[in-house]
């Protein structure tokens, strides 16, 4: 399996021209998940069951709405109210869940609004910039432990509806819920994002 395929739909690295200039608006911290978490139920493991079905609710609400990418868009959800929870969690009454479907309908306002953007002309280095790229993520997969190589590739091994079911089965396998994956798979690729800059930074001072 080559590495750029198993990463393709990695949010972080979704826009490869910007990789090395810009953050990820989707990177959320540990603290504001952990407040995320803890916001939907002070019991962890009845706050990862919590979350798990706030999400497969705002996956069959975008696929309802005719969205082709309803788990990214559940994900964007899903952050934008964790970056939130800090300001609105002491004030807040009522189920959270409640929230977190005001917040889809923004998210899906703002994603029926997209228009195609028409294709720019590709610049003379853009080859050389993406093998600069593809060298940087290969080196930094390198530096990962077998253990998260393995994981971070088995968890985008799939496409489209498939990687739902697939990653429920990874979790299963892991013996873990898909909450705690998903942090795991989360921090990764925190860290790949981090290492891939710098690699970045070093090789364009060369």
């Amino acid at each position: 399996m080559e590495i750029a395929g198993a990463l393709i739909e990695l949010r972080s690295f979704k826009d490869m021209r910007s990789l090395g200039s810009q953050k990820s608006k989707a990177d959320l911290t540990k603290e504001a998940l952990e407040r995320l978490l803890h916001w939907l139920d002070r019991d962890r493991d009845r706050a990862g069951q919590r979350y798990e079905q706030i999400r497969s609710g705002l996956i069959k609400v975008f696929l309802c709405r005719g969205s082709v990418d309803p788990e990214e868009l559940a994900d964007e959800t899903i952050n934008r109210v964790a970056r939130k929870v800090q300001e609105i969690a002491e004030s807040y009454v009522g189920d959270p869940a409640l929230y977190f479907y005001g917040v889809a309908k923004m998210v899906y306002l703002e994603y029926s609004r997209r228009k195609p953007v028409a294709p720019h002309p590709t610049p003379p280095n853009a080859a050389e910039d993406a093998d600069l790229r593809y060298e940087c993520l290969e080196r930094c997969m390198r530096k990962l432990s077998a253990k998260n190589r393995e994981l971070i590739l088995a968890y985008y091994e799939h496409e489209s509806g498939a990687k739902i079911e697939h990653r429920k089965e990874l979790a299963d396998q892991m013996g873990i819920t898909a909450n705690a994956l998903w942090i795991r798979v989360h921090r990764i690729k925190k860290d790949l994002q981090n290492c891939i800059n710098q690699s970045l930074k070093g090789d364009r001072r060369q």
